[in-house]
């Protein structure tokens, strides 16, 4: 696959209202673990639990997985920096599943829109459109990001009293968490081979 080539992505948090989606251009030659960097990054998420993405065949009952592989896993995980992403996303409409954080289980639905030709003036990868702000980490999935919200409604009760101070004791301090606000021109992309050399503890 031409490295002059590049895929827009549209990624969109399952089972929340109103939708939390990004719109985000890459190279067509990343692998697997840089397009999860890439979704890290635009979506606002920090990294810090395990991830997935699942494909299924029409032929095979069975997701292929691909992430981080744990050889004491119950699945088979195959390494994401090794899998191109262009082995699965071969033409526009393709579609796969990215799950994060297994214990909150955030799933994002992942379709490749369009495969465009490289413009030498513009840096990729780049997220060009959004909405709404990414869940606060660790928040109890979607359930508790619905409570989450609802004691914010309140700030002055012991819920959102709670809620808030828990937002500002938080690794990444939310407060105040703005679940409206998401601004494409703010994101900051990694480089994912340096992220690899941390997470690999290099």
């Amino acid at each position: 696959m031409s490295s002059n080539l590049i895929y827009q992505f549209r990624i969109t948090l399952e089972d929340i209202e109103p939708l939390i989606w990004r719109q985000i251009q890459v190279p067509s030659n990343y692998s697997f673990w840089d397009l999860h960097v890439a979704i890290q990054d635009s979506m606002g998420w920090l990294d810090c639990h395990l991830h997935e993405f699942k494909i299924w065949k029409a032929d095979d009952e069975k997701a292929f997985r691909i992430g981080f592989p744990d050889p004491d896993g119950f699945f088979e995980v195959a390494a994401g920096w090794e899998v191109p992403i262009s082995d699965y996303f071969t033409e526009s409409g393709s579609t796969v599943r990215y799950s994060y954080d297994f214990g909150d289980s955030w799933d994002h639905n992942v379709i490749l829109e369009e495969i465009l030709t490289k413009d030498p003036d513009l840096k990729y990868p780049r997220c060009i459109a959004g909405e709404r702000a990414c869940p606060p980490e660790d928040c109890g999935g979607v359930p508790g990001y619905y409570e989450l919200l609802t004691a914010l409604k309140s700030p002055r009760s012991k819920k959102g009293q709670l809620s808030i101070e828990w937002l500002k004791g938080h690794v990444k301090n939310y407060h105040p968490y703005k679940s409206e606000h998401f601004d494409p021109a703010k994101v900051e992309f990694w480089d994912p081979a340096e992220r690899l050399r941390i997470a690999l503890g290099e």
